[in-house]
Protein backbone atom coordinates (compact mmCIF):
# COMPACT_ATOMS: atom_id res chain seq x y z
CA UNK A 1 0.00 0.00 0.00
CA UNK A 2 1.01 3.47 -1.16
CA UNK A 3 2.00 6.12 1.95
CA UNK A 4 -0.58 9.05 1.62
CA UNK A 5 1.39 10.88 3.93
CA UNK A 6 4.69 10.81 3.79
CA UNK A 7 7.56 13.28 5.66
CA UNK A 8 11.31 12.97 4.23
CA UNK A 9 14.36 14.50 6.13
CA UNK A 10 12.68 16.31 9.01
CA UNK A 11 14.86 18.69 11.09
CA UNK A 12 14.38 21.91 13.30
CA UNK A 13 16.90 24.07 15.64
CA UNK A 14 15.95 25.63 18.11
CA UNK A 15 18.57 28.59 18.68
CA UNK A 16 21.60 26.17 17.11
CA UNK A 17 20.07 23.43 19.15
CA UNK A 18 19.32 20.25 16.76
CA UNK A 19 16.13 19.18 18.00
CA UNK A 20 15.07 17.55 14.92
CA UNK A 21 18.05 15.85 12.49
CA UNK A 22 17.05 14.13 9.22
CA UNK A 23 13.71 12.18 10.40
CA UNK A 24 11.30 10.11 7.49
CA UNK A 25 8.16 8.08 7.67
CA UNK A 26 5.46 7.05 5.69
CA UNK A 27 1.73 6.99 6.99
CA UNK A 28 -0.50 4.48 5.10
CA UNK A 29 -4.59 4.69 4.89
CA UNK A 30 -6.24 3.00 7.49
CA UNK A 31 -3.44 2.35 9.65
CA UNK A 32 -2.08 3.70 12.95
CA UNK A 33 1.70 4.80 13.23
CA UNK A 34 3.15 5.37 16.04
CA UNK A 35 5.80 7.52 17.20
CA UNK A 36 7.76 7.21 20.64
CA UNK A 37 10.75 7.91 22.35
CA UNK A 38 11.70 9.53 25.59
CA UNK A 39 11.11 12.73 27.04
CA UNK A 40 12.40 15.56 24.97
CA UNK A 41 13.17 12.96 22.20
CA UNK A 42 11.38 15.41 19.72
CA UNK A 43 7.96 13.60 18.86
CA UNK A 44 6.06 16.89 19.48
CA UNK A 45 8.50 18.93 17.74
CA UNK A 46 8.06 16.49 15.08
CA UNK A 47 4.83 17.44 14.68
CA UNK A 48 4.75 20.10 15.17
CA UNK A 49 6.86 20.85 11.71
CA UNK A 50 4.79 18.53 9.63
CA UNK A 51 1.48 19.86 10.40
CA UNK A 52 2.88 23.34 9.09
CA UNK A 53 2.95 25.08 13.26
CA UNK A 54 6.30 25.44 13.30
CA UNK A 55 8.49 26.22 10.44
CA UNK A 56 11.92 23.67 9.78
CA UNK A 57 13.56 21.11 7.06
CA UNK A 58 12.78 18.27 4.69
CA UNK A 59 9.53 17.52 2.90
CA UNK A 60 6.28 16.98 3.37
CA UNK A 61 4.30 15.04 0.83
CA UNK A 62 0.58 14.22 0.42
CA UNK A 63 -1.15 12.06 -1.99
CA UNK A 64 2.32 12.27 -4.26
CA UNK A 65 1.87 16.05 -4.16
CA UNK A 66 4.70 18.14 -2.71
CA UNK A 67 2.58 20.65 0.49
CA UNK A 68 6.25 22.04 2.35
CA UNK A 69 5.34 25.22 3.60
CA UNK A 70 1.48 24.81 3.82
CA UNK A 71 0.28 26.03 6.40
CA UNK A 72 -1.90 24.82 9.63
CA UNK A 73 -5.06 26.36 7.78
CA UNK A 74 -4.30 25.37 4.28
CA UNK A 75 -3.40 21.27 5.35
CA UNK A 76 -6.99 21.61 7.70
CA UNK A 77 -8.79 22.13 4.19
CA UNK A 78 -6.44 19.61 2.70
CA UNK A 79 -7.72 17.09 4.47
CA UNK A 80 -4.80 16.84 7.19
CA UNK A 81 -5.79 17.38 10.95
CA UNK A 82 -4.29 17.28 14.27
CA UNK A 83 -4.65 17.18 17.95
CA UNK A 84 -2.71 18.73 20.79
CA UNK A 85 -1.23 17.54 24.15
CA UNK A 86 -3.50 20.14 25.70
CA UNK A 87 -7.72 20.16 24.75
CA UNK A 88 -8.60 22.78 22.07
CA UNK A 89 -12.10 22.85 23.36
CA UNK A 90 -14.17 25.68 24.97
CA UNK A 91 -14.72 24.67 28.70
CA UNK A 92 -18.20 27.13 28.95
CA UNK A 93 -19.53 26.24 25.37
CA UNK A 94 -21.65 23.17 24.69
CA UNK A 95 -20.26 20.21 23.26
CA UNK A 96 -22.85 20.43 20.83
CA UNK A 97 -21.93 24.03 19.77
CA UNK A 98 -18.67 23.26 19.74
CA UNK A 99 -18.95 20.50 17.25
CA UNK A 100 -20.96 22.63 14.76
CA UNK A 101 -18.65 25.46 14.98
CA UNK A 102 -15.85 22.97 13.65
CA UNK A 103 -18.41 21.61 11.14
CA UNK A 104 -18.75 25.25 10.14
CA UNK A 105 -15.08 26.23 9.72
CA UNK A 106 -14.21 23.66 8.00
CA UNK A 107 -16.43 23.05 4.64
CA UNK A 108 -19.81 23.17 6.05
CA UNK A 109 -20.46 19.59 5.77
CA UNK A 110 -22.17 17.47 8.78
CA UNK A 111 -21.63 14.30 6.69
CA UNK A 112 -20.10 12.40 9.08
CA UNK A 113 -20.92 14.47 12.08
CA UNK A 114 -24.06 12.29 13.84
CA UNK A 115 -21.88 9.21 13.21
CA UNK A 116 -18.81 10.75 14.28
CA UNK A 117 -21.10 11.43 17.66
CA UNK A 118 -22.33 7.94 18.03
CA UNK A 119 -19.13 6.50 17.55
CA UNK A 120 -17.32 8.68 20.01
CA UNK A 121 -20.06 8.01 22.77
CA UNK A 122 -21.31 11.67 22.82
CA UNK A 123 -24.55 12.04 22.11
CA UNK A 124 -25.42 12.18 26.18
CA UNK A 125 -23.22 15.26 26.43
CA UNK A 126 -24.11 17.39 23.26
CA UNK A 127 -26.18 19.00 25.15
CA UNK A 128 -23.55 19.73 28.49
CA UNK A 129 -21.05 22.95 29.04
CA UNK A 130 -17.64 21.31 28.17
CA UNK A 131 -16.58 22.19 31.91
CA UNK A 132 -19.05 20.11 33.26
CA UNK A 133 -18.19 16.48 31.49
CA UNK A 134 -15.30 14.01 32.81
CA UNK A 135 -11.73 14.93 31.31
CA UNK A 136 -11.85 11.70 29.70
CA UNK A 137 -15.27 13.10 27.45
CA UNK A 138 -13.72 15.85 27.16
CA UNK A 139 -10.88 14.95 25.29
CA UNK A 140 -13.17 12.62 23.29
CA UNK A 141 -15.09 15.90 22.26
CA UNK A 142 -11.64 17.22 21.08
CA UNK A 143 -10.92 13.90 19.59
CA UNK A 144 -14.52 14.45 17.27
CA UNK A 145 -13.41 18.45 16.61
CA UNK A 146 -9.86 16.78 14.87
CA UNK A 147 -12.27 14.70 12.90
CA UNK A 148 -14.98 16.57 11.48
CA UNK A 149 -14.88 16.58 7.98
CA UNK A 150 -13.20 13.60 7.49
CA UNK A 151 -9.70 14.38 7.54
CA UNK A 152 -7.51 11.74 5.24
CA UNK A 153 -4.67 12.36 7.92
CA UNK A 154 -4.74 12.58 11.55
CA UNK A 155 -2.08 13.88 13.82
CA UNK A 156 -2.18 12.90 17.48
CA UNK A 157 -0.24 14.51 20.28
CA UNK A 158 -0.69 12.25 23.38
CA UNK A 159 -4.58 11.82 23.23
CA UNK A 160 -4.40 9.39 25.97
CA UNK A 161 -2.33 12.11 28.37
CA UNK A 162 -4.53 12.59 31.68
CA UNK A 163 -6.61 9.37 31.25
CA UNK A 164 -7.79 6.70 33.35
CA UNK A 165 -6.59 2.81 32.66
CA UNK A 166 -10.06 2.43 31.57
CA UNK A 167 -10.71 5.52 29.54
CA UNK A 168 -7.78 4.90 28.14
CA UNK A 169 -8.57 1.22 26.75
CA UNK A 170 -11.80 3.23 25.67
CA UNK A 171 -9.70 5.63 23.38
CA UNK A 172 -7.41 2.82 21.57
CA UNK A 173 -10.46 1.47 20.43
CA UNK A 174 -12.16 4.33 19.41
CA UNK A 175 -8.72 5.01 17.51
CA UNK A 176 -8.79 1.41 16.06
CA UNK A 177 -12.15 1.85 14.56
CA UNK A 178 -12.07 5.49 13.26
CA UNK A 179 -8.53 3.94 11.35
CA UNK A 180 -10.13 0.92 10.00
CA UNK A 181 -13.46 2.49 9.36
CA UNK A 182 -13.01 5.54 8.07
CA UNK A 183 -9.40 4.57 6.14
CA UNK A 184 -7.77 7.34 8.24
CA UNK A 185 -3.84 7.69 8.21
CA UNK A 186 -2.95 8.17 11.81
CA UNK A 187 0.18 9.33 12.99
CA UNK A 188 0.04 8.88 17.04
CA UNK A 189 2.57 10.31 19.82
CA UNK A 190 1.42 8.39 22.97
CA UNK A 191 3.56 7.78 25.97
CA UNK A 192 1.17 5.19 27.21
CA UNK A 193 2.71 1.63 25.98
CA UNK A 194 -0.46 -0.17 26.48
CA UNK A 195 -2.41 2.29 24.13
CA UNK A 196 0.80 2.18 21.38
CA UNK A 197 0.99 -1.85 21.91
CA UNK A 198 -2.47 -1.99 20.78
CA UNK A 199 -3.34 -0.07 17.98
CA UNK A 200 -0.19 0.54 16.41
CA UNK A 201 0.73 -1.68 13.28
CA UNK A 202 4.62 0.21 12.68
CA UNK A 203 6.54 2.03 15.04
CA UNK A 204 9.46 4.67 14.64
CA UNK A 205 11.70 5.47 18.11
CA UNK A 206 13.08 8.86 18.22
CA UNK A 207 15.80 9.63 19.92
CA UNK A 208 17.58 12.67 20.99
CA UNK A 209 15.72 14.08 17.62
CA UNK A 210 16.88 11.19 15.56
CA UNK A 211 15.20 7.98 14.29
CA UNK A 212 16.27 5.18 16.67
CA UNK A 213 14.63 2.38 15.07
CA UNK A 214 11.32 2.08 13.25
CA UNK A 215 9.62 -1.67 13.07
CA UNK A 216 6.83 -3.56 14.51
CA UNK A 217 5.90 -3.42 17.93
CA UNK A 218 6.56 -7.09 18.46
CA UNK A 219 10.10 -6.67 17.45
CA UNK A 220 10.97 -2.86 19.33
CA UNK A 221 9.45 -4.01 22.36
CA UNK A 222 12.50 -6.40 22.95
CA UNK A 223 15.04 -4.24 20.98
CA UNK A 224 18.28 -3.53 22.97
CA UNK A 225 18.53 0.21 21.44
CA UNK A 226 14.64 1.25 22.54
CA UNK A 227 15.42 -0.15 25.80
CA UNK A 228 18.16 1.90 26.46
CA UNK A 229 17.34 5.01 25.03
CA UNK A 230 13.79 4.63 27.64
CA UNK A 231 16.28 3.21 30.72
CA UNK A 232 19.55 4.05 30.10
CA UNK A 233 20.76 -0.07 30.07
CA UNK A 234 19.71 -3.14 28.69
CA UNK A 235 20.55 -4.67 31.91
Amino acid sequence: MSAVFRCEGIGKTYGGVMALRDVSLALEAGRIHGLIGPNGAGKSTFIDVVSGRTPGNGRVMFDGADITGAGPATMRRMGISRSFQRTSIFPAMKVRDQIALAVSGADGSDKNTEELIALLGLSEVLDAEAEEISYGQQRLVDLALALVGSPRVLLLDEPAAGLSVAESAALAGHLEEIAEHWKVAVLLVEHDMDVVFRVCRVLTVLASGRRLAEGDPASLRTDPRVIEAYFGSTA
